[in-house]
This record gives structure tokens, C-alpha cells and sequence, in this order.
């Protein structure tokens, strides 16, 4: 069984989306499963979770000495013995870029991952390096603190999983595999405020419909990486 620990100051948050659908029937079936860390309940007497960083600047750092309190627990809960399986993940802006080749590294090569939320202005840095945590972002924009980000981290990598999908032919074609875009998709109405479905589509050829599809999702690709390059310069 797959299983997910997420460290947080909000638990409340989940299991939220995780827990409809796909991923709740996949929980069912003792495929993966969720547990949560409440980092509030590693504070001692009056202690503050926060504090003013060094050097100054805006907002607030999580100290380390409670995010660590926080990790030891959430370590020790998983029950497979091989730590070593378990992928340890920081959520932060200055981390790799979430993509399909991390989500399918995640699900193959792992067998849980614990997820570090931050909040505030970050958390102190000592407490990523002592721990070693691999560094991960959703993407080049900043929010308020990682439950988005684990919700959407979690849900990307269990949905692939072995038996999660009802029909295990979705992951070879969805959206990024082998590199590419999905194509576009067509259901009823036939027509729809004078927009008609591409007739290769209703020809019941599976081989010009395959090609059709390759292509849009070529033209797709090229396009937004295009478009991409653009913004660069």
C-alpha cells in the first residue's frame, strides 16, 4: 500500500479532494493511504510556531526545532519499514517543477511520500538540508502556504498508480505522455451551436482517427511550447 503523510499546520484541509472519486475508491481498496500531521500539536507550553527571520525582511519563518518534532512523528508512522522508499518532500517555490516524469518516478520507484507544508514566509532552511528533503514546486507563482500543492502532488501521483485508474489504458494516453499534449475531445451532440465533431472521428477508421489524434497533439504541443519560448525572450 501506497501511503501519505502530510505534515501541516492546517489539517483541517484534508483529506478534502482526496477524498472523492478515483482517489477515494483507490483508498478503499487499501491501494494508497492518507495520514496527517498536525504541526501544532509539536508546540511546547506557550512556544510561538514563528518567528522574525535573521537579516530581517517580510513575514514569518516556521522554526526547525518544531518542524522537526513534527517529522520525527510523521516518520515513524508509516508503516513500511523501508524508509528509504519513502520520498521526503519540502513544498516550496524554489523547488524542481512538478512534471509527468516526477509523478511517474514518484509512483514506480516509491512507496510513500511524506509532504512538508509550509507557510508564512517559509520554513528555516536548516531544517530542509538536516533532513534532506527533496525540494518540489507545482509551478512558477507563490501561494499561501503547501496544502494546495499537496493535494495537487498527491492526487498526480496516486491516480497513477497500479489499479487506481478504472481503465488502465488512460495513463498511456493522457495529457503528457511520451512528451505530448492531449488531443482534442468530442462527445453528443454531433453538433453544437454550429460546431461540428471532426468527421475522422465518426468514420470508425481507428487507424486515420489514431493518426488524427498524433497529429493534433503535435500541433498542440508545438504550439503552447511556442507560445512558451516567446515569453522568454
Amino acid at each position: 500500500m501506497f501511503e501519505v503523510n502530510i505534515v501541516t499546520i492546517f489539517p483541517e484541509v484534508f483529506p478534502g479532494l482526496l477524498n472523492i472519486s478515483i482517489l477515494a475508491r483507490a483508498r478503499k481498496k487499501k491501494i494508497w493511504d492518507l495520514k496527517v500531521t498536525d504541526i501544532k500539536e509539536f508546540l511546547i507550553n506557550n512556544e510561538k510556531i514563528d518567528d522574525r527571520p535573521f537579516g530581517g525582511g517580510p513575514g514569518m519563518i516556521i522554526k526547525p526545532d518544531i518542524l522537526q518534532r513534527a517529522y520525527e512523528k510523521a516518520i515513524v508512522s508509516f508503516n513500511n519499514p523501508r524508509i528509504d522508499k519513502i520520498e521526503k518532500i519540502m513544498l516550496t517555490p524554489t523547488g524542481e517543477n512538478l512534471n509527468q516524469e516526477i509523478v511517474e518516478e514518484l509512483s514506480t520507484n516509491k512507496e510513500g511520500m511524506l509532504i512538508m507544508c509550509g507557510r508564512y514566509e517559509g520554513v528555516d532552511e536548516r531544517f530542509i538540508e538536516h533532513n534532506e528533503l527533496r525540494k518540489i514546486s507545482i509551478g512558477n507563482y507563490v501561494l499561501s502556504g503547501g496544502e494546495t500543492a499537496a493535494i495537487v502532488l498527491t492526487e498526480a501521483v496516486v491516480r497513477f498508480l497500479p489499479n487506481v485508474l478504472g481503465n488502465e489504458n488512460s495513463k498511456k494516453v493522457e495529457s503528457f505522455n511520451k512528451g505530448l499534449l492531449e488531443y482534442p475531445q468530442y462527445t453528443k451532440p454531433r453538433v453544437w451551436k454550429n460546431k461540428s465533431v471532426p468527421e475522422v472521428l465518426l468514420s470508425g477508421n481507428h487507424a486515420k482517427v489514431d493518426n488524427w489524434r498524433k497529429t493534433q497533439s503535435e500541433i498542440i504541443t508545438k504550439k503552447r511550447l511556442t507560445n512558451k519560448n516567446k515569453k522568454k525572450l
